[in-house]
């Protein structure tokens, strides 16, 4: 595993919601279509088959003048503790779901193929606080931006419920 390469992304926020409610949010299609992607993205597929060594596909979609933009993504659960910790992979894929190249999707070279997204999840004051790492994915870099903007809509979403 790559986790002692390089920093990688890794974002930490604190809602004000239970942990129970921020687990949903992670590990219920509907719910985390509501807040997934950067800004300007919708997510029209999220399937999660939510056990170990279960399967997980994601669409994000962007609406431009000229096209619809899709990406999708697809992995597995490799840890569900429930409602503390969730470990799965992902990769670029197909809508079948057949991993593409990072480079086939116009990624810069040494991308890898499969990365691991790693959310803990605590209880503090009443609130919830979420640190997430995805490894394979620099500090600094557009897919940490993603993230970032993903957890403000996450927050969005939250303040809503």
């Amino acid at each position: 595993m790559m986790t002692d390469v390089k920093d990688w992304a890794r974002l930490e926020r604190r809602f004000d919601a239970s942990i129970a409610v921020v687990w949903r949010m992670w590990t219920e299609p509907t719910l985390f279509s509501a807040w997934y992607g950067p800004k300007g993205f919708s997510v029209p597929v999220a399937e999660m088959d939510l056990e170990i060594g279960g399967t997980r596909k994601i669409c994000m979609e962007m609406q431009t003048p000229d096209r619809t933009m899709t990406m999708w993504f697809t992995g597995v659960f490799k840890e569900i503790s429930a409602p503390h910790r969730l470990r799965y992979t992902e990769s670029m894929c197909d809508p079948d779901g057949n991993i593409l190249t990072p480079q086939a999707m116009g990624m810069p070279p040494g991308t890898p193929d499969v990365t691991e997204v790693i959310v803990d999840l605590s209880e503090d004051g009443g609130q919830t606080v979420m640190v997430m790492t995805h490894v394979g994915v620099p500090a600094g870099s557009a897919g940490e931006g993603g993230w970032s903007q993903a957890f403000e809509k996450l927050a969005e979403t939250l303040a809503k419920a």
